[in-house]
């Protein structure tokens, strides 16, 4: 079961939210609308573009304060990292 993105307020609980991505993945990845790294990717891109229509129809705002460059590190980081 993946962990909730609501419970998501630390760098450590962040990785551990990734980790319970890839574990559900790995355990059902036919489940997944983009099992596979370059549709994963092209939807992670599309959802960044249109945030602010998932937060808008949630009655959410999008958060103006998130740490961007972060996240983007964290990307690019991860096609090297051992």
């Amino acid at each position: 079961m993946t962990v909730s993105p609501e419970h998501v307020d630390s760098r450590e609980a962040l990785a551990a939210f990734v980790r319970s991505l890839q574990r559900s993945r790995a355990e059902d990845g036919s489940s997944w609308e983009n099992a596979d790294l370059p549709s994963f990717l092209e939807a992670l891109a599309a959802w960044v573009d249109d945030a602010d229509g998932w937060y808008g129809n949630a009655g959410r705002e999008l958060p103006v304060s998130g740490d961007w460059t972060f996240f983007a590190r964290a990307l690019q980081a991860a096609t090297i990292y051992e």
